[in-house]
């Protein structure tokens, strides 16, 4: 699934110093009440004149984080609920922040040139929600000229305090502020956000929040080329707040806001679709509560639609329309918050009906019948992929087609109005829908019926790309008798005309999965024509790119490069594999969507080897290109990060670098794990080896399934399903883990060049004992590689054995067919992995 897509169905993203700064009331008519007149209060606080002191030789500490104070002005905001909840400094001061491992630094190196963030700062503003002033109160003096600090800096303070309104709304809102309870209910909540005007590096600013899995994050807003980009330098978790992870892998969830406490288990929506454009619709969710204590839920909906009620049980209840911040990730998922507060905080386990009105102009309308449901956000209050039952009922006009995620139940036309009714067949962990003026045609796969939907038409923008205007000019000066004849038209495309080749291609896929995967998980699916290059999968439904749709020939106008063509060729495969892995399994958090993105794609992958591996090599070598290809800074994709930093890795140095190193390298890790278990079978016989030779990876992956169906797996997790099945020879230093693979590969960034140095071949009576070393050269000292060995025997390659590199150089001794004077390190180029 592509980047937008794909991001536009989970929050993900680095706390609320991404979102901004306006609140909507809930009628122009009516009054704020009390959370909103807060709200308000706290993102447009400002200073407070008999506030301000001079400061010296004070300090904030959390966990890894240090803020030095070190000689200036310090103003304190005035009372908002309360209390004191910001603080504005100007003067000398020093950002000091370590990050605790290995990939966090070298992300933070990427932006700032530095593993530890030493960073002298001359003006300082500081949101908090404990209590700062106090804190620094031994530091405090009482200045020159309060007046004149106040004048110049009170408006600035105020701008700034927008930021992080609706978090503090968090911590005030659970229940009211005392004197000798000034915080929230929640002991455990501790929040502090500072943005800082640095020496060297700018504008950034540095959270910590107790509520986020990963507590700390340091980062910046930038602009290149005209778009906005947060770089997140870097997020992790202080050590005493760190979850309990199993097989030693770290893991981490990282969400727009503090850790909802509450699950949905059941929505029920009523929407009225009307085209081009708008969207009535009604949504009543069923909650449970968790831990209990949270007074303000906070959900998801996107930009372009307006919430004009919510009730909570029937009665109507206060919520407030948080826009995201332009740039944000949120703000690119195309999604706003929905902050609702009830009248008093959930207790653990209750269950609450809340039901929400909205409206909006949410489709769009690409070519004449051809409508998509908004080319980001979400269509219905949400928080994240938990697995629940839905259950929709569409209201829309005769002469239009709608298709829905589920199974439809019910339909009837009541005049001119078409009703529709669609209920999912098991928890599901989103759902959509989508209408156009579309033909259609059934293919079955097994039992399973696949139904095709697409238009006459394309989109304009992709119509104007198949067939562009004539303009001969250049081809003219070389064949002027060209000029003579009469100009041909290229025929317009028409999707329509491909639904059995698209319908076939799923069908096709889905019967591989089924052999490889186990059933497929719906009793239908449902492909509709998407426009866009975007491609996205719900269960039981893809919105397919218009793109998909096209011939061979339409697809050769549009790209030249025969690899990249060829990956694009390879969506609808990739996508019917995300109803296994997206959308039945679903992923843990930030840091293990690549799990599915990877599986998916090397699912589509396995499936085109299957026929010919020739292209099947040509796009894994595409993929390593692109990963080796340099930035405009002389940078490589791959030193982007790992895998494991998910959407972090789209930043203002690689905007596509989430799709860079997801797909390719997330295909090229699975294609690692499938060969290495493969190679270590070879001493199976020959007809066991051909009958036999995926089985440890695919019995692996059929244990994903079945163990995490309807549930996210982590990296973690998936690395202990892997080890249940792998063979004896892949134990590195004899443990059955897969810890090496994990540090090495999959939190890792390093390509490789290997190669033999030194081979000494000795004759024995049978064999021939070959010691040499094994070199690794571009790759950190702690890289660890399962390499495959092969000897040439008689002109023919033989395996022979994995051998373990460590580090750059390693010592190997093996024993080879009598004879043998020539080793080959992973001909197979099973290994992601640099020519020398």
């Amino acid at each position: 699934m592509k980047k937008a897509a794909r991001l536009a169905r989970i929050g993900l993203a680095f706390g609320c110093l991404l979102l901004a700064a306006r609140a909507q009331q809930q009628s122009s008519n009516q009054a704020p009440g009390p959370a909103e007149s807060l709200y308000l209060k706290l993102r447009t606080v400002g200073l407070e004149k008999s506030r301000i002191y001079k400061i010296r030789e004070s300090s904030l500490d959390r966990g890894a984080l240090h803020i030095s104070l070190e000689d200036g002005t310090i103003a304190f905001t005035e009372d908002a609920g309360g209390r004191i909840t910001g603080a504005f400094f100007t003067g000398f001061g020093e950002a000091l922040l370590s990050p605790p491992n290995t990939t966090e630094r070298a992300s933070l190196a990427l932006f700032t040139g530095a593993a530890i963030l030493e960073e002298k700062f001359s003006t300082a503003y500081f949101r908090f929600n404990d209590d700062v002033y106090t804190e620094l109160q031994a530091s405090l003096r009482d200045p020159e000229n309060r007046d004149a600090f106040f004048s110049e800096w009170n408006q600035t303070a105020r701008n700034l305090a927008a930021q992080d309104g609706l978090r503090l709304l968090l911590t005030l809102s659970e229940s009211p502020a005392t004197q000798d309870k000034p915080s929230s209910s929640n002991s455990n909540d501790h929040f502090l956000h500072g943005f800082f005007q640095g020496n060297k590096l700018g504008t950034f600013d540095i959270r910590w929040d107790s509520l986020l899995p990963e507590q700390i994050a340091a980062g910046q807003q930038k602009r290149v080329d005209g778009e906005d980009y947060y770089d997140v330098w870097t997020s992790f978790a202080v050590a005493q707040a760190k979850r309990s992870l199993s097989s030693g892998f770290e893991d981490g969830l990282e969400v727009e806001t503090p850790i909802p406490g509450f699950d949905i288990t059941n929505e029920k929506i009523q929407a009225a679709v009307n085209p081009p454009t708008r969207l009535d619709a009604k949504a009543a969710l069923s909650i449970t509560a968790g831990r209990g204590g949270n007074r303000t839920l906070l959900f998801e909906l996107s930009r372009l639609l307006q919430v004009s009620q919510v009730r909570a049980d029937g009665q109507a209840v206060e919520f407030i329309h948080n826009q995201a911040i332009e740039g944000s990730r949120l703000a690119r998922r195309g999604n706003d918050l929905i902050a609702v507060i009830l009248p008093s905080p959930l207790l653990p386990g209750q269950k609450l009906e809340l039901s929400f009105d909205y409206s909006g102009a949410v489709l769009s309308e690409a070519a004449n019948g051809l409508l998509y449901v908004g080319e980001h956000g979400t269509w219905y209050p949400n928080r994240g992929l938990a697995m629940a039952s839905f259950d929709m009922e569409f209201r829309y006009p005769a002469g239009w087609t709608l298709v829905a995620s589920g199974h439809r139940t019910e339909s009837r036309v009541t005049g001119s109005e078409q009703v529709a009714r669609w209920v999912s067949e098991r928890p599901v962990p989103l759902a959509g829908f989508n209408l156009g003026k579309y033909s259609q045609t059934m293919t079955r796969a097994g039992k399973v019926a696949i139904v095709t939907y697409a238009t006459s038409t394309v989109e304009r923008s992709l119509q104007a790309e198949v067939t562009p205007a004539p303009s001969f000019p250049e081809f003219l000066k070389r064949n002027p008798a060209a000029a003579t004849l009469p100009l041909v038209p290229l025929p317009q495309p028409s999707p329509s005309q491909n639904l059995q080749m698209v319908g076939t291609a799923s069908a096709r896929a889905m019967e591989f999965y089924e052999r490889h995967f186990g059933p497929f998980p719906y009793s239908e699916l449902a492909i509709t024509q998407m426009p866009g290059h975007l491609s996205q999968g719900w269960p039981g439904l893809i919105f397919l790119s218009s793109y998909s749709f096209l011939g061979p020939q339409e697809r050769e106008r549009l790209e030249n490069d025969p690899a990249r063509r060829l990956i694009s060729e390879q969506t609808i495969a990739h996508e019917t594999a995300h109803q296994w892995w997206g959308d039945l399994v679903t992923w843990s958090g930030y840091r293990d969507q690549w799990v599915m993105e990877g599986l998916a794609n090397y699912s589509a992958l396995m499936l085109l080897e299957s026929h010919d591996p020739a292209k099947f090599h040509l796009i894994l070598q595409k993929y390593k290109d692109d990963l080796l290809a340099k930035n405009h800074k002389g940078t490589p994709l791959m030193d982007g990060g790992p895998v494991t930093l998910g959407v972090r890795l789209s930043s203002s140095q690689f905007p596509n670098g989430y799709v860079g190193i997801s797909y390719g390298r997330g295909t090229w890790l699975f294609h690692m794990l499938r060969t290495m278990m493969r190679d270590a079978e070879r001493k199976a016989t020959k007809a066991q080896a051909r009958q036999n030779r995926d089985e440890p990876f695919l019995r692996a992956l059929r244990k994903l399934r079945t163990e995490y169906e309807g549930r996210p797996v982590s990296t973690a997790e998936l690395m202990s399903v892997l080890e249940s099945e792998l063979p004896p020879s892949l134990r590195y230093e004899g443990r059955k883990s897969l810890d090496w693979f994990y540090q090495a590969w999959v939190n890792g960034t390093a390509i490789p060049a290997l190669g033999l140095r030194k081979l000494k071949f000795a004759d024995k009576r049978t064999t021939t004992l070959v010691t040499g070393i094994l070199v690794q050269d571009h790759a950190p000292d702690d890289l660890v590689t399962a390499v495959p060995v092969h000897a040439v025997v008689g002109g023919k390659n033989i395996f022979i054995a994995q051998v373990f590199a460590e580090g750059p150089e390693t010592q190997f001794r093996i024993s080879v067919p009598a004879g043998t004077r020539k080793l080959l390190v992973d001909p197979e180029q099973t290994l992601l992995a640099r020519g020398r």
